[in-house]
């Protein structure tokens, strides 16, 4: 049976390359990065966290598109910014299926470091900081939570893949 991992967390905390890794490490896999999907829309485009924006459109677009990997046998590795309240819609829709759900989190100075290594124009600087606490503010449970502040790619991937807590 195919399987699911949901990866978020902040800006600039490594989704990305902790998705790819993963993704990369499977026999069947596809990774989806949830902003590719949300910037898909061009005309009446609004940014994710001003009203009027096309969330809801965004979610039946990836939960639509999960469902049809995981149904033709392909792990899914997916990560974008996913509050609590999103997790359980995603849960609901996918019940039938195994999900791991993951959020990364970092202190502040690596945040601040990992963020300089990024293309220039990608550089969030100090708003890196305010999403992290936004996302230490959203009560996730304990148990899908990793500081990876001191740890190396390869234990991040190896605690996720070995360890039941991110089972949702």
């Amino acid at each position: 049976m195919s399987n699911l991992y949901i990866i978020t967390g902040p800006a600039g905390v490594g989704k990305s390359t902790i998705s790819k890794k993963i993704a990369e490490l499977k026999e069947k896999s596809v990774l989806i990065e949830g902003d590719e999907i949300y910037h898909q829309v061009v005309g009446g485009y609004i940014q994710a966290w001003k009203e009027g924006n096309h969330l809801e459109t965004f979610w039946k677009v990836c939960i639509n598109t999960i469902k049809i990997y995981l149904e033709d046998g392909y792990d899914v590795i997916f990560n974008y910014i996913i509050s609590p309240k999103d997790i359980e819609k995603i849960k609901e829709e996918l019940k039938k299926y195994s999900i791991k759900f993951v959020v990364l989190l970092v202190d502040e100075k690596t945040l601040l470091a990992r963020d300089k290594e990024r293309p220039r124009d990608c550089q969030m600087k100090e708003r890196c900081i305010i999403l992290l606490n936004n996302f230490k503010n959203k009560n996730y449970n304990e148990n899908n939570i990793i500081d990876t502040s001191n740890l190396t790619i390869n234990e991040v991937i190896e605690i996720i893949e070995n360890e039941d807590r991110f089972i949702i």
